[in-house]
């Protein structure tokens, strides 16, 4: 499994913890930034790792910002990506059992690297069910954006 990674400047220090549990668990892995505190729009860090997903560069994403709210708004942009915002391990098994997410996002300054860890690991381990009521919700969001993106 190879996962696309990025962050803005309030999620650059808990990117780096995820890095380290990716890197010790032997994810392959693409950053795609930022890796300074500096200010940082981050629309710009969704979108480079919604894109790589989209275009099969990586098969899950991870993103963080201040809150892990408006870089996975920013990623729910793209048509495909199924980005959820999850603060808890039980929310990211959910996102993956229920919603086949592709995406996650975190919250660099509300979450602690232990936890955010434990999220990650539920988050890469789980799978979607299956299930046929699952797929057809998920079917549903698809024709939502068929919808609106033509």
């Amino acid at each position: 499994m190879k996962v696309a990674i990025g962050s803005d400047h309030g999620g650059v220090a808990l990117k780096a913890e995820i890095i380290a549990y990716l890197e010790a668990n032997g994810y392959e892995y693409e950053d795609f930034g930022t890796n300074d505190t500096k200010s940082v729009d981050y629309p710009t860090y969704g979108l480079a790792v919604a894109e790589a997903i989209k275009d099969g560069k990586a098969d899950r994403g991870i993103l963080v910002c201040g809150t892990g709210i408006g870089i996975g708004i920013s990623a729910n942009k793209v048509p495909g990506i199924r980005c959820a915002m999850v603060s808890d391990a039980y929310s990211a098994q959910m996102t993956r059992e229920h919603n086949d997410a592709n995406m996650i996002s975190l919250g660099g300054r509300t979450l602690g690297g232990g936890l955010a860890v434990t999220i990650v690991e539920k988050f890469l381990t789980t799978e979607f069910s299956g299930d046929a009521r699952h797929q057809r919700r998920i079917d549903m969001i698809t024709d939502i954006e068929k919808k609106y993106n033509k």
